[in-house]
Order: C-alpha cells, then structure tokens, then sequence
C-alpha cells in the first residue's frame, strides 16, 4: 500500500494518541507536543515512521529523542528518521 497525503481520520488518530501514551513522563510530554503540533496533519508515511518509533522500549526511545544515540540505523529508514527530526524539534 502506497503511502498517502491524506490526514487520519479522528478514530485512528486517537488509537494513535493512546498507543504513544508512554511510562517516561519525558516520551509522553514530547510526543503530546508533536500530536499538539501535527496530529491534524498525519499522513500514513508519517504514521508508519511513529510506529516503528512507538514499538521500542521507553528508554530506547528517550535516548534518541535526547540524541545520546544516533537514529541512523532505525528500522524504518528515512520515513522514521524524518518523524524523529519532527519529534525531536517539539
């Protein structure tokens, strides 16, 4: 399925709000921003980068987000590497 620019619809957008909800207060006060700043905007290519982002562990993700470790190897390539520049700039 190819990607689209089309926004999520309400009902997916919030399973997506309630799938990042995190246990690091520091993860879930990042990704409230970014939802604040482009959950009205999401497209399905941006969706998938936040997925592949949402399945590591807290701390893995802290780290990235505070760029103590490089994101260049993240599974997902370029797609989740753009989503955790947008994260990052929250």
């Amino acid at each position: 399925m190819q990607p689209t620019a089309n926004p999520l619809d309400d009902a997916r957008l919030r399973r997506l709000r309630w799938r990042a909800r995190r246990g690091l207060l520091e993860n879930d006060l990042v990704l409230e921003r970014f939802f604040a700043a482009h959950g009205s905007n999401l497209d399905e290519a941006t969706v998938t980068g936040l997925d592949h982002l949402l399945d590591l562990p807290d701390n893995e993700l802290l780290d990235l987000l505070l760029e103590r470790v490089d994101g260049s190897a993240l599974a997902g390539g370029s797609e989740t590497r753009r989503v955790l520049e947008m994260l990052r700039r929250c």
